[in-house]
């Protein structure tokens, strides 16, 4: 989400525009974008700002018009947006003004960059989208900057190993009822290659599968009736999903996860490390992503695997800079070697670019 305002004294500026984008963690399933009256004259550094004048406002919604909509593309969701507590508290004023006592969960992705992406000159939307091949148009408009945040929201979510991100969501949702709640996720399970996650009610991983096809491991999973797998659903309280696109990056991606959250119901399998000879020192694999348009790409350097990520544009997977922000780097460089030679000698990718 982004809100253009007014400016003004503090906890008095009216939203002048406002943009929101329901990401289910794949996909933008919902969008609410408009101009707002604010009923209150614009400054004029904002106007210079972002383009929006008082004229422009005139025949726009009020706030009030547009409060029922925005409650309803926001319930059960989570608040995401670039200094999120400055939206959120002025979404806030604007309800409490209705007499409407409007509370979400946040996530700020300022924040959450300063953690995931370190040592960055700087952190504001702009530069830091810059930094790491994202592009973006119409700088300082509500649209614009709510597009490019959630771009960015990607990739912290591709770089955030340990899933606070997750964690934080379901510790702060509702208490979940495995029966309904549970069952109606596992619909929306695709049928495509990635992984699944087990939750505990904190959070916590206790279950890590993965496969070409999610939906069918997730029901053969809930088919089998040994007291292992009964004493795992018991314990879980949640699930959650991430398609890869790629089948290489599920394999490499599901080792990963074994070491980083140790999840006590995997009987985890170790690849005895050894050296490999790529048959070429520096290339980067360019395969299927996760959405059309996009593409998976995994880095190999000096005949090491270096990490992997994802990229919708050309100059993101040839700019060696903007690359090595995209990939998340490895830190187990010899049994992931081994998982991309054995998968190269077995399989194709679409493209291999060497250099």
């Amino acid at each position: 989400m982004d809100i253009e305002t007014t400016g003004g004294n503090f906890n008095e500026e009216g939203i002048t525009e406002i943009a929101i984008h329901l990401f289910d963690g794949l996909h933008v399933i919902d969008s609410f974008i408009s101009l707002i009256n604010p009923e209150k004259e614009i400054q004029p550094f904002v106007v210079q700002l972002t383009g929006i004048n008082n004229k422009m406002l005139r025949s726009a919604p009020k706030f009030h018009e547009v409060a029922k909509r925005i409650v309803e593309i926001t319930g059960d969701a989570v608040l995401v947006a670039h200094n999120s507590s400055f939206d959120y508290r002025v979404l806030r004023n604007e309800f409490a003004r209705l007499g409407y006592p409007f509370e979400v969960p946040t996530l700020c992705t300022v924040e959450l960059s300063k953690k995931l992406i370190p040592d960055q000159e700087t952190y504001s939307l702009g530069k830091l989208c810059r930094a790491i091949g994202i592009p973006i148009s119409d700088r300082h408009r509500a649209n614009g900057d709510a597009i490019a945040a959630l771009k960015l929201f990607q990739v912290l979510l591709e770089k955030d190993r340990e899933m606070e991100i997750v964690k934080k969501t379901i510790r702060e949702g509702n208490a979940r009822d495995l029966s309904d709640k549970l069952l109606r996720l596992l619909d929306e399970v695709p049928d495509e290659s990635g992984l699944v996650y087990f939750h505990r009610y904190n959070g916590d991983v206790v279950y890590v599968g993965k496969g070409r096809n999610m939906k069918k491991h997730v029901n053969q999973i809930f088919l089998r009736a040994s007291k292992r797998h009964q004493a795992m659903v018991k314990e879980m309280q949640s699930l959650t999903f991430e398609p890869t696109g790629s089948e290489l990056i599920a394999q490499i991606k599901y080792q990963e996860e074994l070491r980083i959250h140790r999840p006590r119901f995997n009987n985890r399998k170790k690849i005895l490390p050894r050296k490999v000879e790529f048959g070429h020192e520096n290339m980067i694999l360019i395969d299927r992503g996760r959405i059309p348009g996009e593409k998976s790409v995994i880095l190999i350097e000096e005949n090491q695997y270096r990490g992997y990520g994802y990229a919708e544009l050309g100059h993101q997977i040839t700019n060696h800079t903007v690359l090595k922000n995209l990939v998340n780097p490895s830190r187990d460089h010899e049994s992931q070697n081994v998982i991309v030679k054995e998968y190269l000698s077995r399989h194709q990718v679409e493209r291999i670019i060497r250099f």
